[in-house]
């Protein structure tokens, strides 16, 4: 595609994008003129069939093509009223994959919508990631004040070895440390914690925060009473948890969140110079 066009149509398309509520979405009536349709009835056949093809793939169409009604000016400072259709970056590109790709405009709007949407999974990869970062770093951070409390009272690396597993036994219904590792199949010289949902990792930690607040409130002492109190506080939030149906030791395995940082940060860097690349060629 001559490289005129391509800057020309990037320039219209980005033009055209609204939003609302932080989604990006374009109008239909918009979007009919992007992609070279004369006619409105014409481009509602293609976003029926894409609406199908929306369908198929187990998204409900209501949440990427809901229709409005808007005023429009028809001249003499008179109105009327128009139907339009409200489109997400992913209802645009599975228009423009069941449009003709001999089109200019179809076959720029296949690569930028497949672009677009490919970033915004980026995103959102990258904001689920952090949010099981912070879990994590959350967690380690009161295991290590947990593991110093209970140093100070008399219990040693291996009591706290103990105590954490004793926890970890009563949240995951009856399943061990070592048994949860076995059951997800997490290597046993790696983190559980690390392959944890973060739901998981937040139960974990919330239990080790209030065990942490009781040790030091109430001055416990010893590996049975500390131990007894970390068990009672993983059994009150599973049972918070089971309530609202989430059962912990059924719950699918994460990706190695070691292995899915380096991940993202290499698909961003990779599509960080893909830009740069396409900014000098344009």
């Amino acid at each position: 595609m001559d490289k005129q066009v391509t800057t020309k149509l990037n320039k219209k398309f980005e033009e055209c994008a609204h939003e609302a509520d932080g989604v990006e979405f374009w109008f239909a009536r918009d979007l009919q003129n992007l992609l070279g349709y004369d006619k409105w009835e014409n481009f509602i056949n293609a976003i029926e069939k894409a609406k199908i093809a929306c369908k198929n793939s187990g998204h409900d169409a209501n949440d990427h093509f809901p229709g409005i009604r808007k005023m429009v000016g028809i001249g003499s400072g008179a109105k009327r009223e128009i139907e339009d259709i409200m489109l997400t970056r992913y209802a645009c590109y599975l228009i423009a994959q069941n449009g003709d790709p001999r089109k200019e405009e179809i076959a720029f709007a296949q690569s930028y919508f497949a672009v677009q949407t490919r970033k915004q999974e980026l995103i959102e990869q990258r904001i689920a990631l952090q949010e099981r970062l912070r879990a994590r770093q959350k967690l380690v951070a009161s295991e290590t004040e947990l593991s110093k409390l209970i140093y100070e009272r008399g219990v040693d690396d291996d009591g706290f070895a103990r105590i954490r597993s004793k926890g970890d036994q009563v949240l995951f219904g009856g399943h061990t440390t070592a048994q949860m590792k076995t059951k997800l199949g997490v290597s046993q010289i790696r983190p559980l914690a690390d392959f944890l949902p973060t739901i998981t990792i937040t139960a974990k930690n919330l239990a080790t925060e209030i065990t942490n607040f009781s040790v030091k409130k109430d001055e416990l002492k010893g590996e049975d009473s500390i131990t007894k109190e970390h068990m009672q506080n993983n059994v009150d939030v599973r049972d918070l948890l089971v309530k609202r149906g989430i059962k912990p030791e059924e719950l699918t395995p994460e990706e190695d969140i070691k292995k899915l940082e380096r991940k993202v940060k290499k698909e961003e860097h990779r599509m960080a110079n893909n830009s740069k690349h396409n900014k000098r060629i344009t």
